[in-house]
C-alpha cells in the first residue's frame, strides 16, 4: 500500500508517493476517473501517474492505483489494480483517452 499526498506545480498535478520502504517520488498525474454506476467498480476512483523525473522522456511507465480518500481529504492511500476485470477496464479507459488526445492533437 502506498500514501501520496497532493501538490500542484508546472500546470500538472502532483501526488508524493510513499512506497512501502519509506521512500518518497514525485509522480505527474495523467488521469484520475470513477467509473460510471453501470460499472462493477462504481465507487472505486482511479488516478494514473507516472514518475514526475521521467516528464521529459520518449516514453514513461505508467502506474495505476485505485484511490482511496481520506476522511479529512488532505491524503489517501494507492492500492495496486490487481484483478483481470478491472485491469481490463483501466486498459480500455487508458486506450480511449490516449485516442481522444491524438485526435485532439490532429486538429
Amino acid at each position: 500500500m502506498s500514501e501520496h499526498n497532493h501538490e500542484q506545480a508546472h500546470d500538472h498535478e502532483h501526488i508524493t508517493v510513499i512506497d512501502e520502504n519509506g521512500n518518497e517520488e514525485l509522480y505527474a498525474v495523467l488521469l484520475t476517473f470513477a467509473p460510471e454506476k453501470e460499472s462493477p467498480f462504481f465507487g472505486n476512483s482511479y488516478v494514473y501517474c507516472y514518475p514526475e523525473s521521467d516528464h521529459d522522456a520518449e516514453e514513461v511507465e505508467l502506474q495505476v492505483y485505485t484511490y482511496i480518500e481520506q476522511e479529512d481529504g488532505t491524503a489517501g492511500d494507492l492500492k495496486p489494480v490487481v484483478e483481470d476485470d478491472e485491469w481490463d477496464m483501466v486498459e480500455e479507459v487508458l486506450n480511449t483517452f490516449l485516442i481522444d488526445e491524438e485526435e485532439a492533437g490532429e486538429e
